[in-house]
């Protein structure tokens, strides 16, 4: 397995509520050129996940930092049902207890990167959930 540094939280900047799934987001970044998906998982609205690339293979969702990183990916853009972040809760928990130096960001926590995504704070909302969000 690769050295997974970073848990990476993102949005699929889609219409809040309007259900999309990996085989979407698949045919959209195959339409950009990629060879697949670029997140490692993809939790819909209904909060029920799907798998995007494996974990062993390297992602394409944060540049310059996909070779140690595993993406998550939540439907939508700023508005998530609860059945999402409950989802999004039990796969933290379940991969801090798998990659426990891995810390868990947003996005839009990365000092190169100019975005909302994914639409909320996840570092503040992890303490809330009392989830561990520094690795080590």
């Amino acid at each position: 397995m690769r050295n997974i540094k970073w848990i990476v939280v993102h949005c699929s900047a889609t219409p809040n509520g309007k259900e999309f799934h990996a085989s979407d987001i698949d045919r959209w970044h195959k339409d950009k050129g990629w060879t697949m998906i670029g997140y490692h998982y993809v939790i819909c609205v209904d909060g029920s996940l799907e798998p995007g690339r494996a974990e062993d293979k390297i992602g394409a969702h944060v540049e310059g930092h996909n070779k140690e990183s595993l993406g998550i990916c939540l439907i939508g853009t700023d508005g998530f049902s609860a059945a999402q972040y409950d989802t999004l809760a039990g796969l933290l928990v379940e991969m801090r207890e798998r990659f426990p130096d891995a810390s868990i960001l947003g996005h839009r926590d990365f000092p190169e990167v100019h975005k909302i995504c994914p639409g909320f704070d996840v570092r503040a909302w992890c303490k809330d959930q009392n989830i561990k969000v520094w690795g080590g």
